[in-house]
Protein backbone atom coordinates (compact mmCIF):
# COMPACT_ATOMS: atom_id res chain seq x y z
CA UNK A 1 0.00 0.00 0.00
CA UNK A 2 1.14 3.57 -0.71
CA UNK A 3 2.12 5.51 2.40
CA UNK A 4 -0.15 8.51 3.05
CA UNK A 5 0.89 11.91 1.72
CA UNK A 6 1.21 14.65 4.32
CA UNK A 7 0.88 18.42 4.19
CA UNK A 8 2.82 20.75 6.47
CA UNK A 9 2.47 24.41 7.32
CA UNK A 10 5.71 26.40 7.17
CA UNK A 11 6.12 29.16 9.77
CA UNK A 12 6.42 27.81 13.33
CA UNK A 13 5.67 24.31 12.05
CA UNK A 14 8.68 23.51 9.87
CA UNK A 15 10.49 26.87 10.00
CA UNK A 16 11.35 29.11 12.92
CA UNK A 17 10.99 32.46 11.20
CA UNK A 18 10.43 34.58 14.30
CA UNK A 19 13.81 36.32 14.31
CA UNK A 20 13.59 37.07 10.60
CA UNK A 21 10.06 38.39 10.72
CA UNK A 22 10.89 40.60 13.68
CA UNK A 23 13.95 41.94 11.85
CA UNK A 24 11.89 42.93 8.80
CA UNK A 25 9.33 44.71 10.97
CA UNK A 26 12.09 46.59 12.79
CA UNK A 27 13.41 47.84 9.45
CA UNK A 28 9.91 48.76 8.33
CA UNK A 29 9.43 50.69 11.56
CA UNK A 30 12.76 52.48 11.11
CA UNK A 31 11.94 53.43 7.53
CA UNK A 32 8.45 54.74 8.25
CA UNK A 33 8.84 56.09 11.80
CA UNK A 34 5.85 53.96 12.88
CA UNK A 35 6.41 52.13 16.20
CA UNK A 36 5.89 48.37 15.81
CA UNK A 37 5.88 45.94 18.73
CA UNK A 38 7.75 42.98 17.27
CA UNK A 39 6.96 40.80 20.29
CA UNK A 40 3.28 41.22 19.47
CA UNK A 41 3.97 40.51 15.80
CA UNK A 42 5.72 37.20 16.39
CA UNK A 43 3.00 36.12 18.83
CA UNK A 44 0.49 36.25 15.96
CA UNK A 45 2.37 34.56 13.11
CA UNK A 46 0.03 32.64 10.82
CA UNK A 47 -2.63 34.86 9.19
CA UNK A 48 -1.94 36.76 5.94
CA UNK A 49 0.67 39.51 6.05
CA UNK A 50 -1.89 42.22 5.34
CA UNK A 51 -3.72 41.36 8.54
CA UNK A 52 -0.64 42.04 10.67
CA UNK A 53 0.33 45.14 8.68
CA UNK A 54 -3.18 46.43 9.35
CA UNK A 55 -2.47 46.57 13.08
CA UNK A 56 0.23 49.19 12.51
CA UNK A 57 -0.73 51.16 9.40
CA UNK A 58 -3.97 52.76 8.18
CA UNK A 59 -5.91 50.89 5.47
CA UNK A 60 -4.68 53.11 2.65
CA UNK A 61 -1.05 52.19 3.44
CA UNK A 62 -1.43 48.46 3.98
CA UNK A 63 -0.81 47.35 0.38
CA UNK A 64 2.31 49.49 -0.02
CA UNK A 65 3.73 48.42 3.35
CA UNK A 66 3.07 44.75 2.56
CA UNK A 67 4.93 45.18 -0.73
CA UNK A 68 7.86 46.81 1.08
CA UNK A 69 7.92 44.03 3.67
CA UNK A 70 8.06 41.39 0.94
CA UNK A 71 10.80 43.26 -0.87
CA UNK A 72 12.98 43.06 2.25
CA UNK A 73 12.08 39.53 3.35
CA UNK A 74 14.43 37.54 1.11
CA UNK A 75 17.62 39.29 2.17
CA UNK A 76 16.71 40.05 5.78
CA UNK A 77 14.55 37.22 7.10
CA UNK A 78 15.47 34.07 5.23
CA UNK A 79 19.17 34.04 6.19
CA UNK A 80 18.27 33.94 9.91
CA UNK A 81 15.45 31.40 9.56
CA UNK A 82 16.10 27.99 11.09
CA UNK A 83 14.34 24.65 10.99
CA UNK A 84 11.99 23.89 13.84
CA UNK A 85 13.13 21.02 16.08
CA UNK A 86 12.12 17.73 14.51
CA UNK A 87 11.28 19.21 11.10
CA UNK A 88 13.86 17.25 9.12
CA UNK A 89 13.02 14.01 10.92
CA UNK A 90 9.29 14.50 10.35
CA UNK A 91 9.72 14.88 6.61
CA UNK A 92 12.21 12.02 6.53
CA UNK A 93 9.69 9.74 8.25
CA UNK A 94 7.12 10.36 5.53
CA UNK A 95 9.57 9.93 2.68
CA UNK A 96 11.20 6.83 4.16
CA UNK A 97 7.78 5.16 4.23
CA UNK A 98 7.20 6.08 0.58
CA UNK A 99 4.89 9.02 1.26
CA UNK A 100 4.98 12.46 -0.35
CA UNK A 101 5.17 15.86 1.32
CA UNK A 102 3.60 19.18 0.39
CA UNK A 103 4.23 22.48 2.16
CA UNK A 104 1.26 24.86 2.10
CA UNK A 105 1.79 28.27 3.69
CA UNK A 106 0.19 31.65 4.13
CA UNK A 107 3.54 33.23 3.24
CA UNK A 108 3.77 34.41 -0.36
CA UNK A 109 4.82 31.64 -2.72
CA UNK A 110 8.23 33.05 -3.66
CA UNK A 111 9.38 33.36 -0.04
CA UNK A 112 7.81 30.03 0.87
CA UNK A 113 9.85 28.36 -1.88
CA UNK A 114 12.99 30.28 -0.90
CA UNK A 115 12.61 29.27 2.74
CA UNK A 116 12.10 25.60 1.90
CA UNK A 117 15.19 25.67 -0.33
CA UNK A 118 17.27 27.56 2.25
CA UNK A 119 16.43 24.99 4.91
CA UNK A 120 17.08 22.10 2.53
CA UNK A 121 13.68 20.50 3.12
CA UNK A 122 13.14 17.67 0.60
CA UNK A 123 9.48 18.06 -0.36
CA UNK A 124 7.54 17.30 -3.53
CA UNK A 125 5.50 20.48 -3.77
CA UNK A 126 5.31 23.98 -2.29
CA UNK A 127 2.29 26.29 -2.28
CA UNK A 128 2.22 29.76 -0.78
CA UNK A 129 -0.17 32.65 -0.36
CA UNK A 130 -3.12 30.73 1.09
CA UNK A 131 -4.51 30.66 4.62
CA UNK A 132 -7.08 28.68 6.58
CA UNK A 133 -9.67 26.83 4.53
CA UNK A 134 -8.08 28.35 1.42
CA UNK A 135 -5.33 25.76 1.78
CA UNK A 136 -7.82 22.96 1.28
CA UNK A 137 -7.77 22.95 -2.52
CA UNK A 138 -4.01 22.41 -2.71
CA UNK A 139 -4.12 19.70 -0.05
CA UNK A 140 -6.96 17.87 -1.83
CA UNK A 141 -5.22 18.06 -5.19
CA UNK A 142 -2.05 16.64 -3.66
CA UNK A 143 -3.99 13.89 -1.92
CA UNK A 144 -2.79 14.82 1.56
CA UNK A 145 -4.23 12.47 4.16
CA UNK A 146 -3.26 14.82 7.01
CA UNK A 147 -2.20 18.42 7.44
CA UNK A 148 0.19 19.46 10.20
CA UNK A 149 0.23 23.00 11.53
CA UNK A 150 0.57 25.18 14.61
CA UNK A 151 -2.39 27.53 14.05
CA UNK A 152 -6.15 27.09 14.35
CA UNK A 153 -6.31 28.17 10.71
CA UNK A 154 -4.39 25.00 9.88
CA UNK A 155 -7.18 22.96 11.43
CA UNK A 156 -9.60 24.77 9.12
CA UNK A 157 -7.28 23.85 6.24
CA UNK A 158 -7.35 20.16 7.12
CA UNK A 159 -11.13 20.21 7.47
CA UNK A 160 -11.51 21.85 4.05
CA UNK A 161 -9.36 19.12 2.54
CA UNK A 162 -11.09 16.24 4.31
CA UNK A 163 -7.75 15.45 5.95
CA UNK A 164 -6.73 14.60 9.51
CA UNK A 165 -5.91 17.80 11.42
CA UNK A 166 -2.63 17.47 13.31
CA UNK A 167 -1.91 20.39 15.62
CA UNK A 168 1.60 21.02 16.91
CA UNK A 169 1.96 23.33 19.90
CA UNK A 170 4.98 25.20 18.57
CA UNK A 171 3.20 28.48 17.80
CA UNK A 172 0.81 30.69 19.72
CA UNK A 173 -1.72 27.91 20.47
CA UNK A 174 -1.04 25.30 23.13
CA UNK A 175 -2.24 21.70 23.14
CA UNK A 176 -5.46 22.56 24.96
CA UNK A 177 -6.36 25.34 22.54
CA UNK A 178 -5.63 23.23 19.47
CA UNK A 179 -7.69 20.35 20.82
CA UNK A 180 -10.55 22.62 21.82
CA UNK A 181 -10.62 24.10 18.32
CA UNK A 182 -11.00 20.64 16.82
CA UNK A 183 -7.61 19.15 16.04
CA UNK A 184 -7.87 15.39 15.56
CA UNK A 185 -4.36 14.91 16.92
CA UNK A 186 -2.20 17.21 19.04
CA UNK A 187 1.58 16.91 19.41
CA UNK A 188 3.87 19.02 21.60
CA UNK A 189 6.27 19.44 18.68
CA UNK A 190 7.46 17.63 15.56
CA UNK A 191 9.75 15.29 17.49
CA UNK A 192 6.61 13.26 18.24
CA UNK A 193 5.56 13.15 14.59
CA UNK A 194 7.54 10.11 13.29
CA UNK A 195 5.98 7.74 15.84
CA UNK A 196 2.51 9.15 15.15
CA UNK A 197 3.02 8.87 11.41
CA UNK A 198 4.15 5.25 11.67
CA UNK A 199 0.95 4.38 13.54
CA UNK A 200 -1.18 6.47 11.17
CA UNK A 201 0.30 4.92 8.05
CA UNK A 202 0.02 1.45 9.53
CA UNK A 203 -3.63 1.86 10.49
CA UNK A 204 -4.52 3.20 7.03
CA UNK A 205 -2.80 0.30 5.31
CA UNK A 206 -4.53 -2.18 7.62
CA UNK A 207 -7.91 -0.60 6.94
CA UNK A 208 -7.30 -0.59 3.20
CA UNK A 209 -6.17 -4.23 3.20
CA UNK A 210 -9.20 -5.29 5.26
CA UNK A 211 -11.50 -3.47 2.89
CA UNK A 212 -9.88 -5.18 -0.08
CA UNK A 213 -10.21 -8.59 1.51
CA UNK A 214 -13.85 -8.00 2.39
CA UNK A 215 -14.57 -6.81 -1.14
CA UNK A 216 -13.09 -10.00 -2.56
CA UNK A 217 -15.01 -12.35 -0.31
Amino acid sequence: MTAPAIGFDLDLTLADSRAGIAAVYRLLSAETGVPIDTDAVVSRIGPPLEVEIGYWFPPERVAAMADRYRAMYRDVAIPVTTAMPGAAAAIAAVRAAGGRVIVVSGKNEADTERTVRFLGLPVEEVVGGVFGAGKGESLRRFGAAAYVGDHTGDIDAARAAGAVAVGVATGSFDLVALSAYGADVTLPDLSAFPDWYADFAGSRCTAAFSGQVNANE
